[in-house]
């Protein structure tokens, strides 16, 4: 089983992918790199990962680079979490890139909240508690309001 092992602290605007691997080409040719790159400029985003083949290949690797200088910089190497998996995603299937998956899971989280707010089990409405204050603030001048007319 491959371990994938995050990059960090690389700089932004020269990294290449041979650059970072001859960092790592001593523990072998199993090893592989992969530089994340903005896809407007092309510029490393600051990270990278390296794919080794073993658990205890990959603590040799963070023991040895894990603070260690590369252009400039130190590096920061742990192991990468594994992905989260995107609602209504499968285990085993391959997720396919979506530009809008983002915004339309936090639109559709904001109208779960509303919703779910709006409908209590006891009949009554009750307010975000995020407004809750501001909500009594407003009734109270309304009905200050309504007695001085």
């Amino acid at each position: 089983m491959s371990i994938r092992l995050y990059v960090g602290n690389l700089p932004k605007e020269s990294v290449d992918r041979q650059a970072l691997h001859a960092v790592f080409e001593e523990f072998g040719e199993e090893v592989s790199t992969k530089v994340i790159k903005d896809r407007k400029t092309g510029k490393c985003r600051g990270f990278a990962f390296v794919t080794v083949p073993t658990d205890e290949m990959a603590d040799q690797v963070i023991e040895k680079h894990n603070g260690q200088a590369f252009m400039d910089t130190t590096l920061k190497i742990e192991k990468a979490l594994p992905r989260e998996k995107a609602k209504g995603e499968k285990e085993g299937s391959t997720p396919t890139p979506s530009p809008t998956t983002k915004r339309t899971a936090s639109t559709n989280k904001k109208r779960q909240t509303t919703t779910t707010t709006a409908s209590s089990s006891s009949g009554s409405v009750q307010p975000d508690p995020r407004w809750a204050d501001d909500l009594a603030r407003l009734k109270e001048m309304l009905t200050a309001q309504a007695t001085n007319t």
